[in-house]
């Protein structure tokens, strides 16, 4: 009983963790999108609207059939935002990079990890047996 109370607790850390980083995420891609000095406006409002649907489809229970396609998804577009921040973003204007674009990307990296120990738990909780 304990060990279970145990685990629940982790995972729910690991949803709270994906609720708030995809909120960091969402709202620091929206932010960017308002800049007058940005020349990405559109992709990054896109990219913030992008997380923020991602996140309530990851949680709506009329997406429950295929929440693992979603989580999947969600990973995919996390992973490429990252490797396009190195060709549109900082790295690409050289050196030094800006620390609110290295700060959102730690968040995003963070992200991606915390998709993938949701999926690493829904496979143990199918393994179980019933």
């Amino acid at each position: 009983m304990q060990q279970a109370l145990q685990t629940n607790k982790q995972f729910l850390f690991v949803i709270i963790g994906i609720v708030l980083t995809t909120l960091i995420t969402g709202a620091a891609h929206l932010y960017l999108s308002m800049q007058p000095d940005e020349d990405l406006h559109f992709w990054f409002l896109l990219n913030g609207l992008g997380y923020l649907g991602l996140l309530v489809a990851f949680f709506l229970p009329q997406f429950a059939r295929i929440h693992n396609l979603v989580r999947w998804v969600f990973i995919g577009y996390t992973l490429l935002t990252i490797v396009l921040w190195f060709f549109l973003g900082s790295p690409s204007e050289g050196w030094p990079w800006d620390p609110f674009d290295c700060t959102i990307k730690v968040v995003e990296v963070v992200l991606v990890i915390l998709l993938f120990l949701d999926w690493m738990k829904s496979k143990q909780i199918a393994a179980k047996p019933r």
